[in-house]
């Protein structure tokens, strides 16, 4: 009996901002980073809208997804999400469809319904909150007709990007997202990176009602994990220390640029703490090649993915380069 062949393995890159470094220094290893994931096979690489994080330089996340395309050659490019209530959807279906204009073939749009901030910071982006996660299925289906061909006396189109066929996923860490992916037939990618507790609940329901549609014929799940990938668990549990802090800092409601690893992770935390990011990062893998192996295998097994997604908030760009570099090895050595 042949081998099942392995599933897509892809990137979501934040566009980290390290301690001590600017914005344009993440953009530049962010290219860098895509353009060794493309050497190294990877399939897709996502970015995220955040707002007013000054550790995350992704806000302006269709314009940073211009810069790696045009850095790259056959990499699918995507936005992992963009987070549609804050957005007209007809100005995202003019982006995206100037994005597919120029690289044709190559561009995922991935919508997410959270703001992707925090209150004061989302009214600053929606104004008169004009923006509304109720409206959400709405405004999905509302630019899905400006991706489709143009219909007879149609009175407003997205140009360009009327008639490219943008693919859309829906992303989500809910129940309620799985739900409306699969009422309209549109791919998955559950985010337990961040929040794994509803992943195999909400699998489980987009596959059971998911209804066949012109973008898929049959369900295509994808989920997102954190990977820290080392020659050495003790490496890898160094600078896994980077991600813990920043869960940390989040929960302290004082957000900043990523932290520098540490040796001692227990002094930084109260044991509140450590339960909240511990369970907000359980689904986190971090180990030495075996370790990873081992790990990737077991969420491949278990959730049945049609793809799997990795995000790796690393301190030091070569550490980072090297744990999706060690993920690829695996992959060639036929291991994952």
């Amino acid at each position: 009996m042949s081998k099942p062949t392995p599933i897509p393995l892809s990137i979501l890159d934040l566009s980290p901002v390290p301690m001590g470094a600017s914005a344009r220094q993440a953009f530049d290893s962010s290219l860098d980073l895509a353009r060794h994931a493309e050497t190294w096979g990877y399939h897709r690489y996502w970015m995220a809208e955040h707002h007013n994080m000054t550790g995350i330089a992704s806000a302006a996340t269709s314009v940073l997804l211009g810069y790696i395309a045009a850095g790259t050659k056959v990499l699918r490019v995507g936005s992992g999400g963009v987070m549609l209530p804050n957005h007209s959807p007809l100005v995202i279906a003019e982006q995206f469809g100037t994005l597919e204009t120029l690289y044709p073939g190559r561009i995922d749009l991935g919508l997410g319904r959270a703001p992707g901030t925090d209150q004061r910071t989302m009214i600053a982006l929606r104004r008169h909150l004009a923006g509304d996660t109720d409206n959400f299925p709405r405004d999905v289906q509302e630019l899905l007709g400006y991706f489709d061909d143009v219909q007879p006396g149609q009175p407003v189109q997205a140009v360009p990007g009327q008639g490219l066929h943008v693919p859309i996923w829906l992303l989500g860490s809910s129940i309620y997202s799985a739900q409306l992916a699969a009422a309209l037939g549109l791919p998955f990618a559950f985010a337990a990176h961040f929040a794994p507790e509803l992943l195999l609940q909400a699998l489980a329901i987009y596959r059971q009602q998911f209804k066949p549609s012109p973008s898929l014929d049959k369900p295509y799940a994808m989920a997102c994990i954190n990977v820290a990938a080392a020659d050495s668990d003790r490496e890898a549990r160094f600078i896994f220390t980077s991600m813990q802090q920043q869960f940390i800092n989040l929960r302290r409601g004082r957000p900043g640029p990523l932290p520098a690893p540490v040796e001692d992770i227990e002094a930084l935390w109260s044991s509140g703490e450590q339960y909240g990011v511990e369970q907000a990062l359980r689904m986190s893998i971090v180990g030495d090649r075996d370790r990873v192996q081992a790990g990737l295998q077991k969420v491949i097994t278990e959730t049945a993915v049609d793809e799997l997604m990795i995000n790796g908030q690393i301190f030091n760009h070569q550490a980072r380069l090297r744990s999706f570099e060690l993920i690829m090895e695996l992959r060639a050595a036929a291991k994952i």
